[in-house]
């Protein structure tokens, strides 16, 4: 009987990433997980361009067929404008890229923001850098650096007053540091975001809560997923990072409830999941396997990583083994699935700690070679162990 393993990723972010492809599959990597970054968000990607990046990874001695991301144009989030012609450009886009191989397309519905951290370069005891959320921190940057109109009616009386205290006791570098720490711009892109230009954003949200916004989410599957149904590719929604509101915004997918909402949007096996151990792990009330049984099925790509939490809401990325998870029994859960199943789950160690050669170089947050490398080798093993 033939005994599946998971399908060894790392996400790439294209030509201008310092990890290369020949990192990446010295790192023991059998594919890539990447994204066309340069085509503008709404745009149709088109054959020629999608086989252009496909044929530099097959150089490269490896294989592509998860995308990561399609990214969701906001218009569409909030519909607006002319989301409905955008909805038929994602609809192009899967036809393309199912005509080109591709078997995975990952997505998110996180408005405006797909991440937030206050301390993308949190230094460890051991020296090594990761990836930490502090809440008075974040309260303080949306009360006092961002001043957000109403931010104040999102917090309790006491977290203002502790956020207040804190903020006052930091250096006007600290205070800098926190103010463009917080604006770093999304995954792929050297661009940060501006103040003026968060602050537009959420105005044009200010009156979608979560209930709009995932009447919105069912509306998109609805139109999606029998494409890629028909096209033989299997979408997969990343949760909320992190799974809770922030800046007001509404956040969706998030909780068990979240997910059994979109699979009931859309039933097909095309509607899945990235089930993303890290971030569903930062909210307690996630059991983390508890929900890898229940939707198997649907899981269609895995995000392994841990973090550390604490009572008073902070999280950091923590080793791939050593967080709030127990990734050991994740593992086994994920073999039990894959040869119940006939099938192989495409995997990548998410995050890494900066660590070594790495904390000189410069690299996306969470993205270095060695951290990865790391976390890979952890998985790896552990999986090879409880597969023999």
């Amino acid at each position: 009987m033939k005994k599946y393993l998971m399908e060894q990723t790392m996400r790439w972010y294209g030509p201008n990433d310092p990890v290369s492809l020949s990192d990446i599959r010295q790192a023991g990597c059998t594919g890539v997980v990447t994204a066309l970054h340069h085509i503008p968000v709404g745009e149709v990607w088109s054959v020629e361009e999608i086989i252009k990046r496909k044929q530099t990874i097959e150089q490269a001695g490896m294989s592509w067929t998860v995308v990561e991301s399609l990214p969701v144009h906001e218009d569409i989030k909030k519909q607006t404008g002319d989301y409905e012609q955008l909805i038929a450009s994602y609809q192009e886009s899967l036809k393309h890229l199912a005509m080109c191989g591709i078997k995975v397309v990952t997505y998110n519905f996180m408005p405006i923001l797909d991440w937030m951290r206050t301390e993308p370069f949190y230094v460890l005891e051991n020296g090594s850098k990761a990836l930490r959320f502090e809440k008075l921190a974040f309260i303080a940057f949306d009360l006092f650096l961002l001043k957000r109109p109403g931010a104040e009616e999102d917090y309790s009386e006491d977290e203002i007053n502790q956020a207040k205290i804190h903020f006052d006791q930091i250096t006007q570098d600290q205070k800098d540091d926190l103010f463009q720490q917080a604006l770093l711009g999304l995954p792929g892109s050297d661009e940060r975001f501006t103040p003026e230009g968060i602050l537009l954003a959420l105005k044009n949200y200010e009156f979608i809560d979560a209930r709009q916004l995932k009447h919105h989410l069912a509306f998109f599957l609805q139109q999606v997923v029998p494409v890629a149904e028909q096209v033989g590719i299997q979408l997969a929604i990343h949760p909320d990072d992190p799974p809770y509101s922030i800046l007001g915004l509404p956040r969706i997918v998030s909780t068990e409830q979240d997910l059994d909402d979109i699979l009931e949007a859309a039933p097909s096996p095309a509607n899945g999941l990235c089930f993303c151990t890290g971030s569903l792990g930062i909210r307690p009330d996630n059991d983390i396997l508890r929900m890898l049984k229940k939707y198997a099925s649907h899981v269609h790509f895995l995000h392994l990583r841990n973090t550390k939490r604490d009572e008073h809401g902070n999280f950091y990325e923590a080793n791939h083994l050593d967080g709030d998870t127990d990734m050991v029994a994740v593992i086994q859960e994920v073999l039990n699935i894959m040869n119940s199943e006939n099938r192989s789950i495409p995997m990548r160690p998410d995050h890494g700690h900066q660590m070594l050669d790495d904390l000189r170089k410069v690299t996306y947050p969470g993205y270095t070679g060695i951290g990865r490398l790391k976390g890979l080798a952890e998985l790896r093993g552990v999986e090879r162990a409880l597969a023999s």
